[in-house]
């Protein structure tokens, strides 16, 4: 691939920053680089080639020849590579071949954002070994061959930064290995430097909660009492929907809403907390309590439930639903859903109906309504009971593009394994009436291609934190056994 230089207006010797900086073209000079992406970084973002500013991207054919492949499959990813397919379309419209070999410039008016510089499109085809300078030889690996292509355009040009941006970690180390300067992940989407840094969904404080306040309105709206108290009592980043419990064992309230120099609370009490109850089922701690009271709220239309394995999430949530469906009826149907491992993303193989294929997947939540119902008399027909009357339907991922589920509680287990483009069409399949439960344990994460940082439940949480309509918890400690706590803590 070749690329234009650009004629800068002036003598070398007497060029001038301040010059050079009045100068977009220049500056376009100076700084362009080319990113080569490979299929992941398309499928985990269709839109990814207009993040890449001024810059050049190159599109390997290899990577097009693994998005037509994808395009037609029965998985959750096939949506993604068809929309990955029609962007480059746009880009490249009805240039001729020998423009997208050279860079086709990407369209303004198609990020929607005028102010930002946009650069080039190419599509790449894929090298033989030999003309690579014989990086890798297997050619036979989709991989080796877009490696290849980054060499290539980095051979032919050595003084041009060529940049291989991909979200699969052993093929960045192929990359280095093979002689490419420089490697990237994908981390456009990726809102936080640390899971530590995202939301809990409660602030503990150190001391007694009402030695920090010097002044107070409290009122009450039927059965609820509120408290207004100064903004200045908050040290730390609040939001709404966040709890706040002390060093007490009686304070417990519920962040109702923020405003300029003050934040309403609604009073919830510590005692209150713990000692809910929802299909059978109470708090074994203080965080279980704010999960249930979150969970029950019918007014929060999403919730995020984070926790390690035995922490209680799949167990409170479907406790919850059955009280908010068969006791409260404030649905009329449960849906559980789950992401499936990517050897089972297409379940036609298995027989019988869609909630019969999806059963293998979904035994942790068949598993809680054993746990619910094993001290009843007739454990199996209360969980029959329990199916009927909560109207439990399960479905898979696969199918629910397109859908409008109205009037129901969604219960989306392992929510960590999808990316923030599918969680996205997933929660936007909500209709009214309805509230999404997401539960996920970050530290669990079965993708290839996620890590806690880029995962889509990690950018739910940090996108919805300011939203009155959501409330994020995660759960402490492990109470599914003692076994179970003592190996979170030690393997």
């Amino acid at each position: 691939m070749s690329y234009s230089v650009i004629e800068l207006p002036f003598k070398r010797d007497t060029l001038d920053c301040t010059t050079l900086n009045d100068l977009p073209e220049a500056r376009h000079f100076m700084s362009k680089k080319t990113f080569v992406l490979d299929t992941n970084v398309l499928l985990h973002d269709p839109m990814s080639v207009f993040n890449f500013h001024e810059h050049a991207v190159v599109i390997p054919m290899t990577v097009l020849e693994e998005l037509d492949d994808i395009k037609d499959r029965k998985k959750n990813v096939a949506a993604e590579a068809r929309s990955a397919i029609r962007m480059v379309d746009e880009v490249l419209g009805q240039s001729t071949p020998e423009a997208i070999a050279e860079g086709v410039e990407i369209p303004v008016a198609l990020k929607g954002d005028s102010g930002k510089l946009l650069g080039t499109l190419a599509i790449h085809r894929s090298p033989l070994a030999d003309e690579s300078k014989g990086r890798l030889d297997d050619i036979e690996s989709n991989d080796n061959r877009i490696i290849n292509c980054a060499l290539e355009i980095q051979n032919q040009d050595p003084t041009r930064e060529v940049i291989l941006v991909t979200k699969d970690i052993n093929m960045r180390l192929k990359a280095l290995g093979a002689g490419l300067n420089r490697v990237e992940d994908y981390r456009r989407d990726q809102l936080v430097s640390d899971v530590e840094l995202l939301p809990s969904g409660h602030l503990e404080l150190e001391t007694e909660f009402w030695k920090l306040v010097t002044d107070v309105d409290t009122w009450s709206e039927g059965s609820k009492t509120y408290h207004r108290v100064p903004r200045s009592v908050f040290t730390e980043e609040i939001y709404a929907n966040q709890y706040v419990i002390d060093s007490t064992d009686e304070f417990a309230a519920r962040i109702s809403q923020i405003e300029d120099e003050s934040v309403v609370l609604l009073d919830v009490g510590r005692h209150r907390l713990e000692d809910m109850e929802a299909w059978g089922i109470r708090p074994l701690n203080v965080y279980q309590g704010m999960a249930m009271h979150a969970l029950l709220d019918t007014g929060l239309d999403l919730n995020l439930l984070i926790g390690a394995a035995g922490s209680g999430k799949t167990l409170l949530s479907l406790a919850c639903a059955l009280e908010l469906v068969v006791e409260q009826k404030r649905y009329s149907k449960i849906v559980v859903t789950r992401s499936t491992p990517p050897v089972a993303e297409d379940i036609g193989f298995l027989p019988g109906t869609e909630e019969e294929k999806m059963m293998p997947w979904l035994a942790a939540i068949h598993d809680n309504l054993e746990a619910l119902h094993e001290h009843d008399d007739n454990p199996e027909a209360s969980m029959r009971f329990a199916l009927e009357k909560g109207n439990i339907q399960f479905k898979s991922l696969n199918f629910i593009r397109g859908r409008s589920i109205q009037d129901a509680i969604i219960l989306l287990d392992e929510s960590q394994n999808l990316t923030p483009q599918q969680l996205k069409t997933i929660i936007t399949r909500c209709g009214k009436g309805s509230k999404i439960v997401c539960l996920g344990n970050l530290a669990q994460i079965d993708s290839n291609y996620l890590t806690a940082l880029t995962s889509g439940l990690t950018y739910v949480v940090e996108r919805f934190k300011g939203w009155t309509g959501a409330s994020t918890q995660h759960l402490e400690g492990v109470v599914r056994s003692r076994l179970a706590s003592y190996a979170e803590q030690n393997l």
